[in-house]
């Protein structure tokens, strides 16, 4: 008897643990966890220093962040800088590990993954505003640990899906599917290293990469900083190009980003 109701009170503590939760409450406590929405509104500014490893390729990384909309990432390796930036209308890019020095607009494809980095204070936060829908999908099972599972469809179509630490809210994984001329791309990001700068929680750990591969790029963060001075022409492509809408912009292969800005994980 003493057994069946050990058995019977691990069921019934299991189902208290996703008892009630609705996928409003979970941002908010997520939302919470980070600082609060209004430490978090009152981020203005963005910038994370840290080191980039990928299978034996190493090298610097840094991300830039500025309301409302704009993104810049620079990967630093032997004396050259690969740039993707978003100006809130336009990507664009400099890669010289390719051969190309000049800046040049990103295609349409890879313009929908900058777009989605640089919102600020990523999909969760006034999500309806954005368009996005947020489902509650109920308890699951990582690597042996509990989470709350969270489906995000962003306004363009993409998924992500967000795994909750029950004990702190935050979020330890995201996985990503975009679907991209009939094909799904999928991709999964495991974060953790969380700090705080200036009251605001942040992810110092950043792992990403294909589903599928276990070559994934690593990112450990030296130092965030919030509330930086950024110029507005800091992140927009060099040489006064006119920004032009993404359906104008030649497509080109999407190239492998390192991952994504752990502001919004």
């Amino acid at each position: 008897m003493r057994k069946v109701l050990g058995i019977l009170l691990g069921i019934v503590c299991c189902a208290a643990l996703g008892f009630g939760q609705t996928a409003e409450e979970l941002v908010a406590k997520n939302t919470q966890a980070k600082g609060g929405l209004e430490k978090i509104k009152a981020v203005k500014s963005f910038k994370a220093v840290g080191k980039l490893e990928q299978g034996g390729f190493r090298a610097n990384i840094d991300w830039e962040a500025k309301r409302p909309e704009m993104y810049r990432q620079n990967v630093t390796f032997q004396g050259m800088t690969e740039i993707e930036a978003y100006d809130g209308s336009a990507g664009w890019t400099i890669s010289p590990f390719e051969g190309k020095k000049d800046a040049t607009l990103v295609g349409e494809d890879e313009l929908r993954g900058l777009v989605e980095d640089a919102d600020f204070d990523g999909p969760l936060i006034d999500a309806q505003e954005k368009g996005n829908k947020i489902e509650y999908l109920g308890k699951d099972i990582v690597d042996g640990d509990d989470a709350y599972r969270l489906k995000v469809t962003l306004k363009n179509g993409d998924i992500l899906y967000y795994y909750l630490d029950p004990a702190t809210f935050l979020e330890f994984r995201t996985e990503k599917q975009q679907f991209i001329r009939g094909n799904v791309r999928e991709t999964v990001t495991e974060l953790g290293s969380y700090k705080p700068v200036n009251g605001v929680l942040y992810a110092f750990s950043v792992e990403s990469g294909s589903k599928r591969s276990t070559n994934r790029t690593k990112i450990n963060l030296d130092k965030i900083e919030t509330n930086v001075a950024l110029d507005d022409a800091h992140f927009q492509m060099p040489g006064g190009a006119a920004a032009k809408p993404a359906a104008e912009q030649t497509p080109k292969a999407p190239a492998t980003k390192p991952a994504a800005s752990p502001k919004k994980k």
